[in-house]
């Protein structure tokens, strides 16, 4: 992933430098699990060393990247060397290192999501009575508070941080189970206990590599969650229209809209967070094209997973900090909000107007095209809707049918489900 969208804790998980690393870790914890080398021999192993530039000069000639590794890394531990990779297959190395690189990331970004959640569950809080329009089909529909709207966005996170946790757990697991997973070359125990050593679990039938569904299911559940994202930041975006201005992203001083024309305030980082989860259902895409290997392998998956598993990590990472940004920092109008609430004169009190023209003894459709009709001339001519009520049934108690903390009721209780979201 470019610079511009991956910040440096997840983006040196992904280093030529560090997978090379986790390479070393692994073929170093294999000889530790094996019986032939000495005590000499292993500490010649522990400080064998490599360079980026070395193992590259080295594939230059072996056009293989895990077999010019074990050259350099065997030959920087003298005779000893001879250990390193000793019965291994180079999925076993690959693999199993990325499983180690995978639970890294999966820290980094599982930190990033629960920070979301726990800014959206304390905005919400502070806005459970906060009256807005709720919108359906992008028309004013009923109030709402912008608390219980947040309060969905909360839950929602919530949901993606456990299908995250899952996803990464599962798509966390090696394999040192030789050419075509017979352990030929080693028994399964060896496997259980270089796997120990390493704090990652086994795959429970390796085809000489780990099954392909478990990064599909964790591409998968990377895309649910920039989803998520998307949702959250396309209200943020409706909302900051200049026709409706109910909420604006954080606007620093020195922050300039357009090169063009002064006046503009954008909600870029809710479009950046857009345009990320088109990527990362891309992603999702190839990680499942990528299950279905020949037999039990192939190397079709190698090169996708060289680029999505890098850029899916960093761009989530990316935007969910650039959510928890907008949200803690996003100007909240409410003087605007009421406003808006205006702006069909009192239509938005029409389910509350049938409601109670039923319960006085009206048949369902007589009550209907009343309100029907005089909540369309209320909006149509802005005469208030409380008015024309008046005179086509006065028998309406008006001052129950437009009480607007009828719409805020229950608002503390609906936020209050979000109890330990945060946590």
């Amino acid at each position: 992933m470019i610079a511009r969208y991956t910040r440096a804790e997840l983006g040196a998980i992904w280093t030529d430098e560090a997978r090379m690393e986790a390479w070393r870790r692994v073929e170093v914890a294999a000889c530790e699990e094996m019986d032939g080398p000495l005590a000499e021999e292993l500490e010649a192993i522990r400080a064998a060393t490599f360079t980026v530039e070395a193992v590259a000069e080295r594939e230059r000639i072996t056009d293989h990247d895990v077999a010019a590794f074990v050259d350099v890394l065997s030959e920087s531990a003298g005779p000893a060397g001879r250990w390193i990779h000793h019965g291994l297959t180079s999925s076993d190395v690959l693999d199993t290192a990325l499983a180690l690189q995978v639970r890294h990331a999966g820290e980094v970004v599982l930190a990033g999501a629960r920070a979301l959640v726990a800014v959206l569950v304390e905005r919400a809080r502070q806005h459970e009575d906060t009256l807005c329009v709720g919108r359906t089909h992008g028309v004013h529909a009923e109030p709402t508070t912008f608390g219980i709207k947040l309060a969905g966005f909360a839950c929602e996170a919530q949901r993606n941080v456990e299908r995250l946790e899952r996803a990464f757990a599962e798509a966390s697991v090696g394999a040192i189970s030789g050419a075509v997973g017979t352990y030929s070359a080693h028994e399964p125990d060896f496997e259980r206990r270089v796997l120990e050593r390493l704090g990652l679990a086994a795959e429970t039938v390796s085809t000489q590599v780990v099954a392909r569904d478990r990064h599909a299911a964790l591409l998968c559940a990377m895309a649910l969650a920039g989803a998520g994202l998307e949702r959250l930041s396309t209200e943020v975006r409706h909302l900051q229209r200049t026709e409706v201005r109910e909420v604006e992203e954080p606007f620093g001083s020195g922050q300039k809209g357009s090169s063009a024309m002064p006046h503009k305030r954008n909600p870029i980082a809710s479009e950046r967070i857009t345009g990320i989860a088109r990527l990362l259902r891309g992603y999702a895409q190839a990680g499942i094209e990528d299950v279905a290997l020949w037999h039990e392998r192939d190397i079709s998956h190698s090169s996708v997973e060289r680029v999505v598993l890098p850029d899916a990590t960093a761009l989530l990472d990316y935007a969910q900090h650039l959510a928890v940004r907008v949200v803690r920092g996003m100007t909240v109008n409410t003087d605007r909000m009421r406003a808006n609430l205006e702006l069909t004169h009192g239509a938005l009190f029409s389910q509350r107007a049938l409601l109670a023209l039923v319960e006085g003894g009206r048949t369902r459709d007589d009550a209907y095209r009343l309100v029907q009709e005089n909540a369309q001339r209320a909006w149509d001519t802005g005469t208030p809707f409380r008015e024309l009520l008046a005179e086509a049934a006065p028998d309406l108690d008006l001052d129950a049918v437009f009480d607007p903390t009828a719409f805020v009721r229950h608002a503390r209780e609906i936020v209050a489900r979000l109890e330990g979201l945060a946590t």
